[in-house]
């Protein structure tokens, strides 16, 4: 199949059912490849699930390719672009809401389409392949049944988990799920997108492990709470700044269920939630998992070039905290953090760095993090592994580390959001994110006192969470009038060569 999936993408697609033969053609973890896979031995069936979460981990296809990293998170408040001016100087004009022609035929636009709908083709085919496990699973055994219908509701997640991130970059979008229809299929609007993601997971959650992921049957695999909480999280985008719609009822449902498992806690030390110490905590619904299993040799085992990108710029003097200094924390949120007293996110957030070439800011886990000749002084916090935690010999920035992507701390805000909006109280689930960080219990909260807590919870992270919110709750236009917004440039522009592969798209 990879000559489907590359950068020049889906300009030679010809789809037919015998591509699931090759579906595994490159080396996945306890996979085998197609060819050799025997649809009557049942213990093989995880196979291509497995396969999927491989491909999800990478990037083109895959979430987690650098470029795309840029391109999804720049557009908040947030985030600025970093490293030098004419280093991929398009994603200023992104930030800028600058939809022109460099933005058009920016290689980075194309590379973010395919690698998210690389992910669906995948997640489709692994569907397919299921399909061929179950045709031989006798209507009497109920174990295999069951597995079968988890394996698929698990690439259900997948699938809709790419529709919703590659919705949140261009808008209007296809939604496929059907592979030979690829160059055919209409776009959908984003509420449509949204119905279909919540349509998905509630024909799902119940078929998913009842199990938070860390203790999951294949560890870190997505189960019923995910599933859960990405069913909130359309809801809530379609809901918008509406609180007497329906779908708050739906984002209060499926967040009081996450709640009342009891099988989540937040991590106590949010400084250490995006380290290596924080991997599969007992707030992750879902991560994009890495490891290299504390070994000092073999496969290399990290997110290409994810964490490199946002890592400090200029010569780190031998260190391996050093990376290409993009996604660099806006001077308004470092503002906003420190007027709201907001330490312990503040030095989450903000990797410091020297003024100079020449000198240096210790970090709190005792990294010397040395200037650089463009005068950056600050990176993505986030994004930064402390080297007394990197196995020896495997010093690549970001080595050894996952990448976080769904949190119990979603699910408690998005909690009291939908209870304030409905004129419940939601101090509780609020307060328990604050006073993880130290910060003060509010009484009587209000809608304001949620937004700004998700705006401080999640800054910097790279899902888009801080533009999305604003976007859902109609206030981008006031909150990123500096940048230019404007509603018709609110997403990017469906690359022309997609449009020329599928005139649907145009």
């Amino acid at each position: 199949m990879k000559k489907y999936i590359n950068i020049a993408l889906f300009s030679s697609l010809v789809l037919t059912t015998s591509c699931s033969k090759d579906f595994l053609d490159r080396p996945m973890e306890n996979t085998k490849p197609a060819e050799t896979i025997d649809y009557t031995d049942l213990s093989q069936m995880y196979g291509p699930v497995s396969g999927l979460y491989r491909t999800a981990s990478k990037g083109a296809p895959g979430f987690v390719h650098w470029i795309d990293v840029g391109m999804r998170a720049v557009r908040g408040d947030d985030l600025d672009k970093g490293s030098t001016e004419s280093d991929q100087s398009q994603l200023d004009e992104i930030k800028n809401f600058k939809n022109n022609a460099s933005v058009q035929n920016f290689w980075g636009l194309n590379n973010c389409w395919t690698d998210y709908y690389g992910i669906i083709f995948y997640a489709n085919e692994t569907l397919l392949e299921l399909d061929k496990f179950a045709e031989h699973i006798p209507s009497g055994d109920s174990e295999n049944l069951a597995l079968n219908a988890r394996y698929r509701a698990e690439a259900r997640f997948i699938r809709a988990f790419a529709h919703l991130i590659v919705s949140r970059v261009f808008g209007d979008v296809p939604i496929l799920v059907d592979n030979v229809v690829i160059n055919e299929t209409e776009k959908s609007s984003v509420e449509q997108v949204r119905q279909f993601i919540i349509n998905e997971m509630e024909e799902s959650a119940n078929a998913l492990e009842d199990a938070a992921p860390r203790n999951a049957q294949h560890q870190g695999g997505v189960t019923k709470y995910s599933a859960l909480l990405l069913k909130a999280k359309a809801a809530s985008d379609i809901a918008k700044n509406d609180n007497g719609s329906p779908y708050w009822d739906i984002v209060l449902d499926a967040t009081e269920q996450i709640i009342a498992s009891n099988k989540f806690q937040l991590y106590e030390d949010f400084y250490e939630l995006f380290k290596i110490k924080g991997k599969m905590s007992t707030e992750s619904l879902y991560e994009i998992q890495y490891s290299d299993f504390g070994t000092p040799s073999g496969t290399d085992v990290r997110p290409g070039e994810f964490f490199a990108f946002q890592g400090p710029a200029g010569n780190q003097h031998g260190s391996p905290i050093a990376g290409w200094g993009f996604m660099k924390p806006s001077q308004k949120i470092i503002n906003f953090l420190t007027e709201r007293g907001d330490d312990i996110r503040l030095k989450t957030t903000v990797l410091y760095a020297g003024e100079d070439t020449e000198s240096f800011v210790e970090s709190p886990s005792g990294d010397k993090v040395y200037g650089n000749a463009n005068g950056q002084t600050h990176f993505n916090g986030k994004a930064y592994s402390p080297a007394n935690q990197m196995t020896p010999g495997r010093t690549a920035y970001g080595s050894d580390n996952n990448i976080r992507v769904l949190r119990y701390a979603d699910a408690l805000l998005l909690n009291a959001e939908a209870k304030i909006r409905k004129g419940q109280n939601g101090d509780a689930s609020l307060n328990l994110v604050r006073e993880r960080v130290d910060l003060d219990p509010i009484t009587g909260a209000t809608l304001t006192d949620v937004l700004d807590e998700r705006r401080a919870e999640f800054a910097c992270e790279w899902w888009g969470e801080r533009y999305n919110d604003l976007l859902r709750t109609g206030t981008a236009q006031t909150a990123l009038a500096d940048y230019g917004f404007t509603p018709a440039a609110q997403y990017l522009p469906v690359p022309q060569i997609q449009k020329d592969l599928n005139p649907n798209l145009r």
